[in-house]
């Protein structure tokens, strides 16, 4: 059996992201380990972990490279709208059919984002 785990996200300026993740996403940073790794506290067992980027990782932001979401608990506008008060940047918000609401934003690496209201 395979539980928990993470989602590695490299980037290119740990100090940066880590203020990008907790100050403008609001989420918890939980450890970190200087400029080579930290883990991010994204809520329900959802861990990030924030990788500086070696010679051999991909580069950061690169398109299409990863993508990763999150469950909002309360409106996606409001949410939105909070992140945005915090210096989130988004490029757009989309409806998929009848399942639900997409809202886009790149972390400062450029690394495609989105928050995620499920319809009822």
């Amino acid at each position: 059996m395979i539980r928990g785990g993470n989602a590695t996200i490299f980037v290119s300026n740990m100090d940066r992201a880590v203020r990008f993740y907790t100050d403008v996403l609001g989420l918890k940073l939980e450890y970190r380990a200087g400029d080579h790794w930290a883990s991010i506290d994204a809520g329900d067992g959802f861990k990030l972990g924030l990788h500086h980027k070696s010679d051999k990782a991909a580069a950061p932001g690169t398109p299409g490279s990863i993508q990763v979401g999150f469950d909002v608990t309360d409106p996606l506008d409001q949410v939105v709208e909070a992140v945005k008060s915090r210096g989130g940047v988004f490029k757009g918000v989309i409806s998929d059919g009848d399942a639900a609401r997409l809202a886009f934003i790149n972390d400062p690496d450029g690394n495609e984002l989105y928050l995620c209201e499920l319809k009822k």
